[in-house]
């Protein structure tokens, strides 16, 4: 008798949840981990390392390492081709699916790394596009993109080292979004931006939940704004001479404790929460 091949016994039990993220870390029969994610009429399952697929374009780990790989055999000169744009396109798509999982299962730190490669190979592609309206067709996803990043890292850093530190990770991040807004000249936007709010909000959670007050950078950046040199000297002495391990926190409880829902970003849909950069203006030259 022929081996079933249907899915009904793996769906069987997981139900579609619409606007849910609804994923597992399974073992496969060779007895390494899968990642499966619930969609509508069936599931994707991914790899949990490297790319998402398993494949290897033309012998590389990922086609970014591949695409790399022709940059600098080209040198300068080197421009993505349509195919290659097509290619990238479908790799950003499958990191997305991952990400979007990790972040769902609380495994913050594999989320933060699939986020690294979006991010990279965004800048990859900025420098060899084949044209402008290529270019800001991925660079209107870059916030939501840097978004999953700093969340995932602070929610693992909140797990490892405590609330301290993972204040210092969100303030790291939204340092990031205004060196962005400033790229775009949009400036001006970046208190109002949706995501930089959402960022805010969830550092004064965890300052709020963990009676954490401010931290020493940010008293030593509210003493310089303030013009109060005197303090802020005193604070870098105070910053230089402390151990390491004092500018930390003891680790925190568990970080799902912290309201922090993965975000679902239009490279999936067009339901994502709204940033001001989402479709974003000439970058300024230089």
């Amino acid at each position: 008798m022929a081996a079933p091949r249907d899915i009904d016994t793996l769906l069987k039990g997981w139900e579609f949840q619409p606007g849910e993220v609804s994923a597992r870390l399974v073992k496969a029969r060779n007895g390494r981990e899968v990642l499966q994610m619930r969609v509508d009429m069936g599931m994707l399952q991914m790899e949990a390392d490297l790319r998402p697929d398993g494949g290897h374009p033309h012998g590389a780990e990922t086609y970014f390492d591949y695409l790399v790989g022709e940059a600098i055999r080209t040198g300068e000169s080197f421009r993505l081709t349509r195919e290659q744009c097509a290619e990238a396109d479908r790799e950003f798509v499958q990191f997305y699916h991952r990400r979007i999982c990790w972040l769902s299962l609380h495994e913050y730190r594999r989320a933060a790394k699939d986020a690294d490669h979006s991010l990279a190979f965004m800048d990859f592609v900025r420098l060899h596009s084949p044209d402008e309206e290529w270019t800001l067709s991925h660079e209107q996803y870059r916030p939501f993109v840097l978004f999953h990043r700093v969340q995932a890292t602070a929610l693992a850093t909140l797990e490892e080292s405590g609330p301290v530190s993972a204040i210092q990770e969100i303030n790291a991040g939204l340092g990031k979004f205004k060196e962005l807004f400033a790229r775009y000249d949009a400036s001006e936007q970046y208190s109002d931006d949706e995501l930089v709010r959402r960022l805010e909000s969830m550092r004064e959670s965890v300052r709020e939940r963990y009676e954490v007050g401010r931290t020493i950078e940010e008293q030593l950046a509210d003493a310089v704004h303030a013009e109060n040199y005197e303090l802020a000297a005193s604070l870098r002495d105070r910053m230089l001479h402390l151990p390491t391990g004092e500018k930390m926190s003891p680790p925190a409880t568990p970080a799902d404790a912290i309201d922090a829902p993965p975000e679902t970003p239009p490279e999936g849909g067009s339901d994502a929460t709204e940033s001001s950069l989402s479709k974003p203006p000439r970058r300024r030259d230089g």
